[in-house]
């Protein structure tokens, strides 16, 4: 009998203690969410200074690939070790990452450098999420972790105007370097806040699956980029390597169903509630986190804006997101009713992302920003649900590997929808003949050097790159469609009140 309450009992019993372990997570959240958005401003800098902007996509899909791979070893490694140590050697590769990143000596150094730091940033996700189910109940969680949308304000609202004013004043090195301190806090403070709960099973780790899972992941995202690597979608070497993802997620599933403890059950399957969220958190995660560097580049070639004033429009978006996400935060928890936000969520997307689909250079900043604003709404409405309807559906037992494999599909399409943009970006792009004065190459073309241009000259870039981005907005548009249908089709169900959690 005592076995099967411990797991339902909270991991702190002092209310204070667990707030103030909360906030540290919270912290933690800041710190790898800042991290994106830091970047995303500061990226056509560095791509001005390296000239490789056949490479933009890999800053930001490298670390989310990374994250994706790792992902489901740390969701299952905080079930079978504890959640604790997971999460502190997350952080600490998180931050070794970071200064690694910021010592780049050219785009392919800062890339595997990206790499090494998405496999702390995917424990970090992770473990936090997972950590959060062992200290609240569903409902009392659904109210919690909509407080990660204040570090999502945070990190929103500051990132990227603090990625483009590091950028400006101290160069782009400094974008990562500013995590050193803040993991070293936040490692202290759970060092000494958080306590050790030591799992009952015997630790097997699924080393074959996680290498299996992380082979078809890096190959979806490789085959989605196969345009700007290997020529065409249709070269041998791109068909070589979707082949190969199709063995490794054939192999996955036949080696889950026979290890002792595999990375992802396959019994987490047999609720249709976890494959649909399995498809909407990989669309969400397509147009919320994928599309971040993506709009940073669409305001400052469109607009002309510098990297420190386009990062204030990432309020806009940020806002939308704490103000949707509050929202459905609170509502869950009052009604138990988790379907009508995704619902909600996923349409305003579509709406906002079609309407920027017909932007063009010199429409007015104040409808960007609002358009901005609407699609922060749908991201937040629709971001709860997913991570609370999994926990809630999936045993005790495997919460971790639950969140850790929508965790993963939100990073992994946001990883795979980097790949397609950048490869309509740089087929749009490649399809053109310059011939502007000043410009030998949009590949070289940098912020400050596109603010010294001819005013038409700078509107003629602008409307090149609006032409880019229409499909770009459209095709993200269609991502969403994907996920309506999946939201559809999702149960209306209720999540149990705190009484019956505990029972």
């Amino acid at each position: 009998m005592d076995m099967t309450a411990q797991p339902v009992r909270p991991l702190i019993e002092d209310h204070r203690q667990r707030l103030v372990v909360f906030w540290f997570l919270m912290a933690a959240l800041f710190m790898a969410t800042l991290d994106n958005q830091v970047v995303s401003t500061a990226l056509p800098t560095i791509v001005g200074e390296f000239g490789a902007l056949d490479r933009f996509a890999w800053v930001g899909s490298a670390y989310l690939l990374a994250m994706s791979a790792v992902m489901p070893v740390y969701g299952k490694l905080g079930d079978l070790f504890g959640r604790k140590f997971v999460m502190l050697a997350a952080i600490a590769i998180f931050v070794v990452g970071s200064l690694l990143c910021g010592v780049a000596w050219s785009m392919d150094s800062l890339i595997a450098a990206r790499v090494f730091q998405g496999m702390g940033g995917g424990g970090i996700m992770v473990s936090i999420f997972s950590i959060n189910a062992d200290l609240f109940e569903p409902r009392e969680r659904a109210r919690y972790q909509s407080y990660s949308s204040l570090m999502l304000m945070a990190s929103g609202s500051i990132g990227p105007t603090l990625g483009g004013t590091l950028s400006d004043l101290f160069g782009w090195r400094s974008i990562f370097l500013i995590n050193l301190p803040i993991g070293i806090v936040i490692l202290a403070g759970l060092v000494l806040l958080l306590p050790h709960r030591r799992p009952t099973r015997q630790p097997k780790i699924d080393y074959l699956g996680a290498l299996l899972l992380a082979g078809f992941t890096a190959s979806v995202v490789l085959f989605a980029d196969g345009v700007q690597i290997f020529g065409a979608l249709t070269a041998w070497q791109n068909l070589a390597v979707a082949f190969f993802g199709i063995l490794c997620i054939g192999l996955f599933v036949v080696v889950e169903g026979r290890v002792a403890e595999p990375i992802m059950p396959l019994r987490l399957f047999r609720d249709p509630t976890f494959p649909l969220f399995i498809v909407i958190a990989l669309t969400s995660g397509g147009v919320g986190i994928g599309l971040v560097n993506y709009l940073a580049l669409f305001l400052q070639t469109t607009t002309g804006l510098s990297p420190s004033v386009a990062g204030l429009f990432f309020i806009c978006v940020t806002g939308g997101i704490v103000c949707g996400s509050l929202s459905a935060g609170r509502l869950i928890a009052r009604y138990g009713r988790y379907k009508p936000f995704v619902l909600i969520g996923v349409t305003l997307n579509i709406l906002a992302l079609l309407l920027m689909s017909r932007l063009e250079a010199g429409t007015p900043l104040i409808l960007v920003g609002l358009l901005l604003t609407l699609q922060g709404l749908g991201i937040g409405f629709g971001q709860q649900a997913p991570v609370i309807a999994v926990q809630n559906s999936a045993p005790q037992a495997d919460v971790g590997a639950a969140t850790g494999a929508v965790t993963l599909s939100r990073m992994g399409g946001a990883a795979i929808a980097i790949s397609i943009y950048g490869a309509i970006i740089g087929s749009y792009l490649g399809n053109l003949t310059l011939d502007l004065p000043g410009v030998a190459s949009l590949a070289e073309l940098t912020p400050k050097l596109l603010a010294t241009l001819p005013p038409d000259v700078q509107h003629e870039i602008g409307m090149i790159y609006a032409g880019a981005f229409s499909t770009l907005f459209s095709t993200a548009a269609f991502l969403c469609v994907i996920g309506l249908v999946a939201a559809l089709l999702l149960k209306n169900v209720r999540l149990p009140p705190a009484i019956a959690a505990k029972a």
